[in-house]
């Protein structure tokens, strides 16, 4: 005899052709304006909770697909995400318009907010030059495009590696001025990301800091990865300096972040992680009244290994997180 049961998995699923189909008129495609509404969930002040599907990285395309990535944080009372355009969106850059409303279904859907849209400011993509800044500008602004019309508020906008750290490419203040009225008209702001082997102390951070306060840009700012805390299990990559951060050293920049990656490597059985200072780095967001989005960001060393499931970590994390900030 047949199970007739229905699961919540298989009832959310069986919801997904009617979303799907609700911005979809039979005469054609909807408008922006009928897709492009955000999470109904009213915020309270404070840090806010999302995941990075970048967590699902070894999953994304095999075990899950994007749907699956929104329920599952959606199941763990979570309503932020980060995307990596280039894994995440199908035909990028150019997704269809049909692909732009599914997105939006599952945004309505799972009562998601599209927080973080990552992506890479690369002047080497060509074999023979590098770019110039005008070319530069070009493709960022099509990312600036693509991040409004999917509902992002923030860009992590990643610029390429130096020297084995995270010094910016030589011409970004060039490239970001250019871009700054485009991000200002569209309401965005762009965000490079700090992690190791870099400090929350490094030149280039308050060259960054500088800017801001001389342009007094409000679309420029940074985005903090909480792997600069590290405190256990400290590996050196051969060839790079490392030096890391004491979760006081946030509190001069908090004014400056608008997204942090809460990284994880290792959650306990009682909903400790073992090699970030957790209970400190919150608790001086608290203090200090940031209002942004911790993404969660899986780095955990068994995160390849065949049958591995990250939800269950991240759902330890965000019970973890949830006692922290009261929640």
């Amino acid at each position: 005899m047949k199970n007739n049961l229905i699961t919540r998995r298989n009832f959310l699923k069986g919801m997904t052709a009617t979303a799907a189909a609700s911005v979809l008129p039979a005469t054609g495609l909807a408008s922006p304006e009928e897709v492009m509404t955000p999470a109904q969930t009213p915020k309270r002040k404070g840090p806010h909770r999302g995941v990075s599907f970048y967590s699902y990285s070894a999953e994304f395309g095999f075990e899950k697909n994007l749907e699956d990535c929104f329920e599952d944080v959606c199941d763990m009372g979570a309503h932020g995400i980060e995307i990596l355009a280039n894994t995440h969106i199908e035909n990028y850059p150019n997704p269809t318009e049909e692909w732009i409303n599914y997105w939006w279904s599952l945004c309505r859907k799972y009562d998601i907010e599209p927080i973080e849209y990552g992506h890479w400011v690369d002047g080497r993509v060509l074999q023979d030059r590098e770019l110039t800044v005008d070319e530069t500008v070009e493709y960022l602004s099509r990312d600036l495009h693509l991040a409004h019309r999917l509902g992002f508020k923030f860009l992590r906008t990643k610029m390429t590696v130096k020297d084995g750290q995270l010094a910016p490419i030589d011409n970004w203040r060039e490239v970001i001025t250019k871009a700054l009225p485009l991000a200002e008209r569209l309401g965005l702001v762009m965000l490079p990301e700090i992690h190791t082997p870099s400090s929350l102390t490094e030149g280039f951070i308050l060259e960054y800091v500088d800017f801001i306060k001389q342009t007094g840009t409000k679309n420029f700012g940074l985005n903090i990865d909480f792997s600069v805390f590290r405190n256990a299990g400290r590996q050196n990559t051969p060839g790079q300096r490392a030096s890391y951060s004491e979760p006081e050293d946030i509190i001069p920049l908090l004014p400056y972040i608008y997204c942090c990656h809460a990284k994880l490597f290792h959650m306990s059985d009682d909903f400790k992680e073992t090699q970030i200072p957790y209970e400190r780095v919150l608790q001086i967001m608290i203090d200090h009244g940031w209002d942004g989005y911790l993404l969660s960001e899986y780095e955990g060393s068994d995160k390849y290994d065949q049958g591995y499931e990250v939800g269950q970590t991240l759902r330890k994390q965000h019970i973890m997180m949830k006692r922290i900030l009261g929640e």
